[in-house]
């Protein structure tokens, strides 16, 4: 299966629901930089849902990595987009400027004539 991403800012974030057989998730939306910006809900699943909370926030720029699901139940289908990664991408950015920066920095002292 291919591999989905989407980047986009955290508007809401769900509370964790436990059921009786053990499995838990939450469900979160964020909202894509499009030229006409969509909502968009994920889940996160077992350990990924009870540790979300604690490493993102609402208003947090993210880069989702997902996979699609879908199921039918009593006739109906239904598709959910599962999260298996989610990064912070503004300190993904910062970090690339400044390398960035540093090695250009760098190559242009290499240009000296002495």
């Amino acid at each position: 299966m291919s591999e989905f991403k989407i980047i986009g800012t955290i508007k809401q974030i769900g509370e964790v629901q436990t059921f009786d057989s053990g499995f838990c998730k939450r469900e979160f939306v964020i909202t894509t930089e499009d030229q006409y910006p969509q909502e968009v809900k994920f889940e996160a699943i077992k350990e990924k849902a009870t540790d979300f909370e604690k490493h993102r926030e609402v208003g947090e720029r993210v880069m989702v990595k997902f996979n699609i699901r879908g199921n039918e139940y009593n006739g109906r289908h239904f598709v959910n987009l599962q999260m298996w990664d989610c990064k912070n991408m503004q300190s993904n950015e910062s970090e690339g400027t400044t390398s960035r920066k540093t090695l250009a920095e760098t190559e242009g002292m290499n240009d000296l004539p002495f």
